[in-house]
């Protein structure tokens, strides 16, 4: 680590972070994300409502990712150790899966191969793809922070008073 991150003292950068399971995770998903809202953006989303689902979840997910990513980024989340972040990364993750799980479905049911713009399938199919891919990797991030919750060999709460006793 860069430095540990006391409450008094200016954020810090974590080169670590960016070399671990949840950091290269949390960055795939940035870019992944990216590429599935956009994708849907590029098209006549509006026209068809199960688009909009799509949107909201990869917009939403991609905003709250990028979030997390700059605050662990910054070790800001050292400076508020009475959350438990291990468990709420771990809720995050769970949730942004499973709704991510929803979001693939819809994409995928919704691409017709017989649109009248080509351009638009390409695009929906991609983002199908895309939103697939996003929703492994937010799976994969479920099962690391799974483990980070549950330590090596302690539990969340002798985790929370060794690091910040």
């Amino acid at each position: 680590r860069a430095r540990s991150a006391s409450p008094g003292s200016p954020p810090a950068l974590d080169g670590s972070f960016l070399l671990s399971p949840l950091g290269g995770l949390m960055g795939a998903q940035a870019v992944l994300g990216l590429l599935v809202w956009s994708l849907i953006a590029a098209t006549t989303y509006h026209l068809h409502a199960a688009y909009g689902w799509v949107m909201f979840v990869s917009l939403f997910f991609w905003i709250l990712t990028l979030l997390f990513f700059v605050t662990y980024l910054l070790q800001l989340h050292e400076k508020f150790y009475m959350i438990p972040w291990p468990l709420v990364l771990m809720i995050y993750n769970a949730v942004a899966t499973v709704l991510y799980i929803t979001a693939f479905v819809t994409c995928a049911a919704a691409v017709q191969p017989t649109s009248w713009r080509q351009w638009d399938y390409n695009r929906r199919a991609a983002a199908s793809f895309f939103a697939c891919v996003t929703m492994i990797t937010y799976g994969v991030s479920t099962f690391f922070s799974f483990r980070a919750w549950k330590g090596l060999g302690s539990n969340a709460a002798t985790s929370q008073v060794t690091d910040h006793a």
